[in-house]
């Protein structure tokens, strides 16, 4: 599938690669395709992006949430995973979304939606945390972390 996105320009995206997210993601409940696009020539646990393919104009940034907190360990309720099951530690990819203002030196990590995606089946959610909402914020400053 080729798309022409706004931050990319065109990219071909294989079938067996696009993310499905039946439930989309907080603020784009209608957005529901995506691929996960990356800088071949940046390190592991840089900043990803989540393009969706819906909408060609939105890509969100995204984290292993590890590499900035690596104590990063929520509770998440099995109700909220069943559709992305059979899900194990070998399948799981988990990701964090990331702010980047004006004055990147604020950017922030939201820890308390991660996105789970089933990199075997393609499915993917994101799960807003209800027991850990106060351990985990929604805008953990990430700046040093991606600069050390």
């Amino acid at each position: 599938m080729k798309v022409n996105t706004r931050i990319f320009g065109e990219v071909d995206i294989e079938d067996e690669k696009i993310i499905t997210m039946p439930f989309g993601l907080v603020g784009f409940p209608d957005l529901q395709k995506f691929a996960l696009i990356h800088n071949l020539e940046k390190p592991v646990g840089s900043l990803w992006y989540l393009q969706s393919m819906d909408d060609p104009d939105i890509a969100l940034p995204v984290i292993d949430p590890l590499t900035i907190k690596p104590d990063y360990n929520p509770q998440i309720e099995e109700a909220d995973v069943e559709l992305l099951e059979p899900l194990t530690n070998k399948n799981l990819l988990l990701l964090v979304t990331i702010s980047v203002p004006e004055d990147i030196s604020n950017m922030t990590a939201n820890l308390n939606a991660p996105i789970l995606i089933n990199t075997d089946t393609g499915k993917g959610a994101q799960i807003e945390l209800v027991w850990d909402k106060e351990k985990y914020v929604t805008k953990y400053p990430i700046y040093e972390y991606l600069n050390k």
